[in-house]
């Protein structure tokens, strides 16, 4: 039988320059659709799990554009909530050597935006599900978006549900201030939390001291007090840690961490060629999710975690559009690129 998964969160639509121009030379966009936890629901649904992407969209070809895509990719939007006037957007510039890529958001009173409690029957949407993936984004997507997502996550916890937050800090939608003040409450409800290197610090207040993620380098037994802190803190079953050493726009070194209140866990590190960064991370936690849904041992999902991003990083677009079977392979250790024949 396969797992049951919810996911919550906003879709929008992606408007890319192509071929690393900047946008004021760009006369054309590439359009796709992404978001943090459809990224997530996408992955989830290729690794064989019956997911469902919960959301609220407008009642227009837009709308059912986003549908679409999701279908495309075996996820279920069949509770989905209906209503509003805009489809989210994002405009990305992708960056260069040590050019940084930008996000421009077009999102304000977008359908999920200005959602209600009463557009969602939490009960019916958890009902028989075993997993709750939720992110620090749409919290910070507005005062009723915030609203939205504590009914789900009290709801999900009275049923019983696994509860995993990526914090996900988003400085273009709040300051670490007001991130700290809504999201500290609802770390009662979690049971795994991810972030990366900046994300414990600017959302829970958790600090590492002598690590700047400016200079590509990371001081790997300073996350260790940062999640220990975390775990003891805020009573999760583990914490995990991305970490993401940036040489340059296109090269970066990739790893992770976790602690589960008793083992500290350290991933294989790869070193990557990056095609497209964005969902990096939302392929993480669709890969960790996997892993302890399948294999119950956190030290192997954080192996698939890293390994699972890592092909993410070579992939156009948002979704991770790849196999179980191909994260195995490179779990294993096979990294020769080979054509496969």
């Amino acid at each position: 039988m396969k797992n049951r998964i919810v996911t919550m969160g906003e879709i929008m639509l992606r408007l890319s320059t192509p071929e690393f121009q900047r946008f004021t030379q760009s006369t054309n966009f590439n359009a796709t659709y992404g978001g943090g936890e459809a990224n997530v629901a996408a992955s989830l649904a290729r690794y064989g799990h019956f997911v469902s992407f919960v959301t609220k969209l407008p009642n227009n070809d837009l709308g059912e554009a986003a549908i679409a895509h999701l279908r495309k990719y075996a996820v279920n939007t069949d509770l989905i909530a209906r209503g509003g006037s805009r489809l989210g957007v994002y405009f990305l510039e992708t960056g260069a050597s040590v050019r940084p890529s930008k996000v421009i958001y077009d999102r304000t009173n977008s359908s999920i935006a200005i959602a209600t409690k009463e557009d969602f029957d939490f009960k019916e949407i958890f009902k028989n599900a075993k997993w709750f993936h939720w992110t620090g984004i749409t919290p910070a997507i507005s005062v009723e978006a915030r609203e939205v997502i504590k009914k789900a996550l009290k709801t999900a916890k009275k049923m019983g549900i696994i509860i995993l937050v990526d914090l996900n800090f988003r400085k273009k939608l709040w300051t670490s201030k007001e991130a700290q003040e809504v999201m500290k409450p609802l770390m009662k409800y979690v049971d795994y939390c991810i972030g990366n290197e900046e994300d414990a610090a600017l959302v829970l207040g958790v600090h590492s001291k002598n690590t700047d993620v400016t200079k590509g380098k990371i001081e790997r037994e300073e996350y260790k007090g940062v999640l220990k802190e975390l775990v003891e803190q805020f009573e999760f079953r583990a914490a995990i840690i991305t970490l993401r050493e940036s040489y340059s726009v296109s090269k970066n070194g990739w790893s992770a961490m976790a602690y589960d209140g008793i083992y500290y866990f350290n991933s294989e590190k790869y070193e990557l060629d990056i095609v497209d960064r964005i969902g990096g991370g939302d392929s993480f936690a669709a890969g960790f999710i996997n892993g302890i849904l399948k294999w119950e041992e956190i030290s192997f999902a954080l192996e698939f975690a890293v390994a699972a991003s890592a092909l993410k990083h070579t992939i156009h677009g948002d979704f991770n559009l790849v196999s179980e079977e191909e994260v195995l392979r490179l779990v294993k250790g096979d990294k020769s690129g080979r054509v496969q024949r």
